[in-house]
């Protein structure tokens, strides 16, 4: 038995199994954030999606992370309808992108015009990644989604402030805000842009005291749910380890724990074991912990989140 939640929240293997069955508000789970084109899933994609579906995890935002992985992410949503694209320049691959990718980019949008441009951002904890270079590709592609009116889908880690200063000075439709960790002043700054932020795998740790008193506590308006597949995995996948979201990001947490392989190859990790890789199935169990912290019911959540997100992207679908 793990203490994966709140202080009263123990999730055993039994009562987890109970959170994972069918919903009955079917199909309402939009997964915001969800790397389904990365190489964790090329064996078992098709069942990771299937999967995912069963729970009613029918509808996923797909970010890509560079220009070259923006043809793997259009061919990965072309599969199915409820794939949605998002291309774009992460932060921490603009070390492996040249300048005229910028162009391409420029191109590609004009041709396949996606949902969003993302994931871009800033990541000033990763020291290896020139910080200058970020900006320059985070600021050209500000000016791309200004250009073809597009939401963006933020990458922001220590980097808050100044994210804020460019989204200020280059208006955008407004977007999600990944992995959301700042402070409530910086959270209402994004809702003020036109921002929703973006909850996942780490309001599932107890150490996350800010990310879960954020969850908590902002207005419903706010929220976006998303796994961040294959990456962030909740607490019931991570080995029983705790986590302190609030003082580092996953990455830092598994370079201090040697013994917990890195995740995602795209952003310069290793693979991880099927058993404890994050998936989009995982969306309703994260969604419960939500309502627990919030007091509501999980039908709620997922209704809020659901309209939250379409209403970020600028999306219609099927009720």
């Amino acid at each position: 038995m793990r203490h994966c939640g709140s202080s009263s929240r123990l999730v055993s293997n039994a009562n987890r199994n109970d959170i994972f069955k069918p919903l009955p508000f079917h199909d309402m789970w939009i997964d915001s954030h969800c790397h389904l084109q990365a190489p964790e899933f090329d064996a078992d994609r098709a069942t990771v999606w299937q999967e995912a579906c069963a729970l009613g995890v029918r509808d996923m935002l797909v970010p890509a992370v560079g220009l070259a992985d923006c043809a793997l992410v259009g061919a990965c949503c072309a599969r199915h309808s409820g794939l949605h694209p998002a291309y774009g320049i992460h932060p921490l691959y603009v070390g492996q992108a040249a300048e005229s990718d910028l162009n391409g980019l420029n191109a590609l949008l004009k041709s396949a015009r996606p949902v969003a441009i993302g994931e871009i951002g800033l990541d000033g904890l990763v020291a290896d990644v020139d910080f200058a270079r970020q900006e320059f590709f985070f600021i050209a592609q500000l000016k791309l989604a200004r250009a073809f009116d597009l939401p963006v889908v933020l990458h922001v880690r220590k980097a808050i402030d100044t994210v804020l200063k460019h989204l200020r000075r280059i208006r955008v439709r407004g977007g999600i805000a990944h992995a959301f960790n700042g402070s409530r002043q910086q959270a209402d700054e994004f809702l003020r842009l036109g921002f929703k932020l973006g909850f996942g795998g780490s309001l599932t740790y107890a150490g996350s005291t800010r990310i879960r008193s954020l969850a908590q506590n902002l207005p419903e308006e706010a929220l976006a749910l998303e796994t961040d597949a294959p990456d962030i995995p909740p607490c019931w996948l991570n080995r029983g380890n705790r986590m302190n979201a609030d003082e580092t990001s996953h990455h830092a947490f598994c370079e201090a724990q040697r013994s917990i392989p890195l995740l995602h190859p795209h952003k310069g990790r290793g693979v991880i074991d099927h058993r404890e890789r994050n998936t989009p199935a995982q969306l309703p169990a994260i969604g419960a912990v939500l309502a627990e912290l919030r007091a509501t019911s999980v039908e709620h959540i997922a209704s809020v989140t659901r309209q939250n997100t379409l209403a970020a992207l600028s999306l219609i679908l099927a009720p």
